[in-house]
């Protein structure tokens, strides 16, 4: 039997998700906020024991395959070992919703899962999901040394070739999720990307503020977004704003170019606030970092704080600049992206390959001011 994607949203409308990617917190996050509001909570790593007791081979051949021991299972290379886990997570999700489903009838569930953002698409809203990520380059140590995996860590140590074992299993955990490390943190959906820097508190504070559990303060409405002028008191604020925001690349050059004030004729940075705080910005240039005199106006250094994402300010950012680009008498406006399908959806469109000042190669996006 099955049931289209409106009809799984109603009945899992009490279920909040966290997920993303190895390590990235969803666990330890999970577990805080159930405490912290007498939650019930669903791990699905927890439920996969049971689930595979009432699987079937014939269609749940993933969740039933056996390894005589750690090193036919490290033995895999790492694309097969990348497509058992996405076969197995695939196989268990249909329990998974069988679950959530009865126990949310009459309650809040919190849900520790591995969602990826097509499964999302399908299954929740963007308010009840909240994605937990961190850089896949190198996981292997931090995954088996966490106390709740230590199951998995005595099992690849009993490989004849630990470093082997492990190498496979990093290579499968960076081939698994760097394209979803990297699609998240240019989706509309909210997402935290876990530092050394990173706590447990301040973590926890904002997946619930996202959720609704503790409000912000912020409704849309509240948002306010507008032109920032020379020597005012909303540009010193954007310095302020600058000098302390995470966008290590982008950092030092913005706030050079605010305290100089080297905006000329239209060009102008914007700030977005709500109840006269900063929480994002953009900017519209005759140049970036790229040789193309020819090519302009930009829509530049566009950021949000990490606290307001998932409310598609940046696209309102990038809304305003348009419109303030064609009072100004322009018929269109560029974006410079290293990324494919980011830019695409606030209607703008691949134009060429581009190369900066550094050498290196970007996509050139541009759009129709109507």
């Amino acid at each position: 039997m099955i049931f289209q994607n409106n009809v799984i949203r109603e009945y899992l409308k009490n279920v909040y998700f966290i997920t993303g990617t190895p390590c990235g917190g969803k666990t330890t996050i999970s577990r805080e906020l159930a405490q912290r509001h007498s939650l019930s909570l669903y791990d699905i790593d927890e439920q996969f024991a049971k689930h595979q007791k009432i699987s079937d081979p014939v269609f749940q051949p993933s969740m039933n395959k056996v390894f005589k021991d750690a090193d036919e299972f490290f033995g895999r290379t790492a694309e097969e070992y990348k497509n058992w886990l996405i076969d197995n997570t695939k196989e268990q999700l249909d329990f998974v919703l069988l679950d959530l489903i009865r126990l949310s009838q009459n309650r809040i569930v919190l849900c520790d899962c591995h969602l990826t953002m097509e499964q999302a698409d399908k299954l929740t809203e963007a308010a009840r999901i909240a994605f937990l990520i961190k850089d896949p380059s190198n996981l292997i140590d931090d995954y088996c040394n966490r106390p709740d995996h230590k199951g998995f860590s005595d099992f690849i140590n009993s490989a004849s070739d630990v470093e082997k074992a492990k190498a496979v299993c990093n290579a499968t955990l960076k081939n698994l999720n760097e394209k979803s490390y990297n699609d998240i943190k240019n989706s509309g959906y909210f997402w935290i990307e876990r530092t050394p820097k990173s706590t447990v508190y301040e973590t926890a504070r904002k997946v619930e503020r996202h959720f609704g559990f503790v409000k912000n303060g912020f409704g849309i409405d509240s948002l306010k977004i507008e032109k920032v002028e020379k020597n005012t008191d909303l540009a010193y604020k954007l310095s302020r704003f600058v000098e302390n925001f995470s966008w290590e690349d982008v950092k030092k050059h913005m706030l050079e170019m605010l305290q100089k004030w080297v905006f000329t004729d239209w060009e102008t940075p914007f700030a977005a606030t709500v109840n006269g705080k900063i929480v994002g910005m953009a900017s519209i240039m005759k140049t970036d970092y790229y040789p193309l005199p020819k090519i302009y106006p930009w829509v530049s250094s566009i950021f949000v704080a990490e606290d307001y994402h998932g409310y598609r300010i940046s696209e309102k950012l990038i809304d305003f600049a348009n419109k303030y680009a064609k009072e100004c008498g322009f018929s269109k406006t560029y974006i410079p992206s290293e990324h494919i399908g980011l830019y695409e959806k606030f209607g703008y469109l691949y134009l060429k390959d581009i190369t900066n000042y550094g050498n290196g190669k970007d996509r050139l996006y541009v759009k129709e001011l109507k």
